[in-house]
């Protein structure tokens, strides 16, 4: 994909050929979002808006919001929502993957299922429920968090001692 403000370059053609498979027309805006979560996956709406519009140039917060809309319900997204966090976005569908959500900032990273091990994902009671979705969410800390947790505790540990 080629750079350039104010264009959205799609150099071989798969973005514009997901769209039209899904059924959606094909729109700069669509095409900005779609470009934008290939490279930022796990983005919030709002982090979407700001960098389609640094990198493209002038798209509202609204049409981004309606891509988002119309590209999940169309399948070509996936969205998350970490409790406690805003929704995230990605473009990763279609396979059985999980999420590890760094309690302190946020950061989201896929990570896949291990070969053989089976997490509960269906209730043996669905007490007249009708289950539609389930989810498993990872929670921790990133390295990053991590490190400056570990910096924090030590300096306060530090300046107990005088």
């Amino acid at each position: 994909m080629g750079e350039g403000r104010g264009v959205v370059t799609d150099a071989d053609g798969t973005v514009r050929s997901t769209l039209r498979s899904a059924g959606l027309r094909v729109t700069a805006p669509r095409r900005a979002v779609l470009v934008w979560l290939e490279r930022h996956p796990h983005s919030t709406a709002d982090v979407i808006a700001s960098g389609v519009r640094a990198a493209y140039g002038a798209v509202s917060t609204q049409a981004v919001y309606d891509v988002l809309a119309a590209c999940t319900a169309a399948g070509l997204l996936r969205r998350i929502e970490p409790a406690g966090h805003p929704a995230r976005y990605e473009r990763r569908v279609g396979d059985n993957h999980h999420h590890l959500v760094c309690r302190n900032c946020g950061r989201t990273e896929d990570i896949d299922c291990v070969i053989g091990a089976r997490p509960c994902l269906e209730v043996a009671d669905d007490r007249g429920f009708t289950v539609d979705e389930a989810e498993l969410t990872f929670w921790g800390w990133c390295p990053d968090c991590t490190t400056t947790e570990r910096t924090e505790h030590v300096t306060t540990q530090e300046e107990m001692r005088q």
